[in-house]
């Protein structure tokens, strides 16, 4: 649209007004489709119009009560006319009330000079009004635990997180209380995040499925579940499948977690992450199609992985291995760092991951060498969980498993030490 245009003609504000009708009509549009709604298409655009037109105003009058006026009125308007409803159990509207309110609102911000912020957010308000029916699903899958465990990572993240200072201490200077939360912070969303989604689907989208949400909780623990279900009956080939897919994640959280923490790692330590990452699909996708019949899918009991026990527990260890690095690698070089990452590789990969990133971030180790430490930890990982499979589930599961995550291992560690050469 022509602007020099608009100004001659007087028209300069026309963009803003059609940027709010259109949001009006966005909203209105949903709310039109609703039958106990008393504002559709009409009401919400001119809301739209009039939070614009109320901002222009006391913008040109210097009269900012005049905007607030209009959004008091509004919201009236709308509770006198669901006030008029004689049927008790009728929908009392308070969602067309605050939609009223926010489509007045997203109007007036228009107006005030952030019409993409405007648009983003009318659009997030329409999908809120649309998908009424899968929020209330979703919000009734949850359990009270499952709740309180989000609760729980909104306090690590929301309070606790800004009041630990960003300050480096200890020995080296390799402790950094805010960094140290932030990784708790971190590996519990992604933890919660494949929880919450493992509990919503359950056993009813497939094995792979089920694999994945599992190794986003833990593969480990997955791992060691579907073990011990493999010498149940008919269980045998499910449990590679799950197994393999639920190991599959590792090299992608990883991946996620160097992007996050270190994108300056990126060059070096994908080559071997997606090395893995291939053989591990491979003979996760053979084992799945060689699976004819899905029996029953067992979903693995996990505990909650944002309790503060094992937030706290995370913390500690990754206090612990950051600074047991730092020392090593002053100590022994490169050589004390991987011992740190082949031992704490066995049980927990994402505390060297982290430890690493940070010592790499503070210069104290070189790219190559950071990645190696990864790439040692990982394979200290697969190896321990093979091993874990063989005295849980069997000589039958281990013989399964074996090919992919050896080679898994062995494609990462090839990768590692030949590309930087």
């Amino acid at each position: 649209m022509n602007l020099g245009f608009l100004e001659a003609t007087g028209l300069a504000p026309l963009p803003a007004f059609l940027t709010s009708l259109a949001l009006g009509l966005l909203i209105g549009l949903e709310r039109e489709r609703n039958p106990a709604s008393k504002a559709g298409l009409r009401t919400f655009a001119l809301v739209a119009l009039l939070g614009t037109l109320a901002s222009l105003i006391a913008d040109k009058t210097h009269s900012p009560w005049i905007l607030a006026a209009g959004l008091i009125l509004v919201g009236l308007m709308m509770i006198a006319a669901y006030a008029r409803e004689s049927d008790e159990a009728a929908d009392p509207g308070t969602t067309s009330v605050a939609a009223v309110c926010v489509c007045y609102s997203l109007g007036a911000l228009i107006w005030l000079g952030f019409p993409t912020l405007a648009v983003m957010l009318g659009v997030i308000t329409t999908m809120l009004l649309y998908f009424k029916p899968e929020l209330r699903g979703l919000s009734q899958s949850l359990t009270r635990q499952d709740l309180f465990s989000i609760l729980q990572l909104a306090a690590l993240t929301f309070v606790i997180l800004p009041v630990l200072p960003d300050h480096d201490y200890g020995p080296y200077n390799a402790l950094n209380p805010h960094q140290i939360w932030l990784m708790v912070v971190l590996i519990s969303g992604i933890s919660l995040a494949g929880y919450v989604a493992l509990r919503i689907t359950g056993g009813h989208h497939g094995v792979l499925l089920l694999g994945l949400f599992g190794g986003l909780v833990s593969s480990t623990a997955t791992s060691m579940v579907y073990a011990r279900h493999a010498r149940d009956p008919g269980m045998l080939q499910l449990a590679v499948v799950v197994i393999l897919a639920a190991n599959l994640v590792v090299p992608v959280r990883l991946a996620v977690l160097g992007g996050v923490v270190s994108p300056g790692l990126l060059p070096q330590l994908l080559p071997a992450l997606g090395a893995a990452l291939v053989c591990s699909a491979v003979g996760a996708l053979y084992w799945w199609r060689k699976l004819r019949a899905q029996p029953a899918l067992v979903v693995p009991e996990i505990r909650n992985p944002t309790e503060i026990r094992t937030a706290l527990g995370f913390g500690l260890l990754f206090g612990v291995v950051l600074l047991c690095s730092a020392w090593l690698s002053d100590v022994a070089g490169s050589r004390g760092l991987y011992a740190v990452a082949l031992v704490s590789g066995l049980t927990d990969v994402d505390a060297i991951t982290l430890s690493t990133l940070r010592l790499y971030d503070l210069g104290k180790l070189p790219a190559a060498e950071a990645a190696g430490a990864i790439v040692l930890a990982l394979a200290s990982n697969i190896a321990f969980k093979l091993g874990l499979v063989f005295t849980v589930g069997g000589a039958a599961l281990g013989r399964r498993c074996t090919p992919a995550m050896l080679a898994a291992a062995a494609g990462a560690g090839l990768v590692a030490v030949f590309l930087p050469a």
